[in-house]
């Protein structure tokens, strides 16, 4: 037996006129943006991103310090006499940082979307986002020293 949706059998036809219909969106409604494909999509996702790493550089002192320590430590990785493989874990441990800090600052900024009022659950949260950042840090360090200590120490 096929399902059929949920709101055709619990609400009355009065209601349901009134209802806007789940592919027309409505005011401030995103779902325009959605189940786009192909050139566009990317296109899309592309704009997003930077849009994202806008936000992040201008409302995130964190997320400007680890770029900026990137912007540093990439090209004396690439520079450094090492196997490609550890070109790789060092410039990836760094790489995992900016990820963790934006996926961090994403917690961070809906939390206090929600409520800018100290919630325990909010806190709790937000401290999970930093202990996060905490250990990709320790990560990136100890790849970092594990790999240029075994050259040059």
């Amino acid at each position: 037996m096929a399902a059929t949706p949920l709101r055709e059998h619990s609400l009355s036809p009065r209601i349901m006129r009134r209802m806007p219909d789940a592919h027309e969106p409505g005011p401030g409604d995103s779902t325009a943006l959605k189940g786009k494909r192909g050139l566009r999509r990317l296109m899309n996702a592309t704009c997003y991103s930077i849009d994202g790493f806008a936000a992040a550089w201008r409302h995130e002192a964190a997320f400007r310090q680890e770029l900026l320590a990137c912007a540093v430590l990439v090209p004396v990785a690439i520079l450094l006499p090492l196997a490609a493989v550890e070109k790789v874990l060092l410039i990836g441990s760094l790489l995992l940082v900016l990820i963790v800090e934006l996926l961090n600052t994403a917690i961070e900024v809906a939390v206090d979307r929600d409520s800018v009022r100290i919630d325990p659950l909010g806190k709790r949260a937000k401290d999970y986002g930093s202990a996060a950042v905490t250990i990709v840090l320790l990560i990136a360090g100890m790849t970092w020293v594990t790999i240029l200590g075994s050259h040059y120490l």
